[in-house]
């Protein structure tokens, strides 16, 4: 894989009609964040073969507001990727076989998996560290398998309305 994408979903409703976490859906913010994220994201070079999208409503809903800006991508919903820790979101990825992944998933799982890419001493690599917010988006790259994963983007609602 030489670059993984991770979003998290966009803002979601505090609760669902069901009661139940994975039914809820995107919240009126988060109906207007995701957009301008996938917008973000394809600008800054985010080119996924595949998304992997956690089979969770709010994860669905943020796809398919973004969904546009990747028309070439393969699309996989995996229940295995609702409230997925690192180790899963990584074999996940890695289990395409391909070399361009995003992911759209939740917390913790994509903030410590982002945390643990981002491990350089800059700005951007803290930021990133510091906190991956709804409808966060980043982008890894790195030149082949050895080579470490560099942070190419990160992007969150807050960062573009700045």
């Amino acid at each position: 894989m030489r670059q993984l994408i991770l979003l998290r979903h966009a803002k979601a409703a505090a609760n669902s009609d069901t009661g139940e976490d994975f039914d809820r859906a995107l919240a009126a913010r988060g109906l207007e964040d995701a957009p301008t994220i996938g917008e973000a994201l394809a600008g800054a070079g985010a080119d996924p073969e595949i998304v992997l999208v956690s089979a969770a409503r709010r994860t669905r809903q943020t796809w398919g507001l973004i969904d546009s800006w990747f028309p070439g991508a393969e699309v996989r919903f995996l229940d295995k990727l609702y409230l997925a820790d690192t180790d899963t979101l990584v074999r996940a990825a890695e289990e395409t076989g391909l070399q361009r992944v995003m992911i759209v998933a939740h917390n913790p799982g994509l903030h410590e998996l982002a945390s643990r890419l981002a491990h350089r001493n800059n700005p951007l690599e803290a930021a990133v560290r510091a906190k991956f917010p709804t409808a966060a988006g980043a982008v890894f790259t790195r030149a082949d398998e050895s080579a470490a994963w560099r942070l190419q983007a990160y992007v969150t609602p807050k960062l573009i309305s700045d």
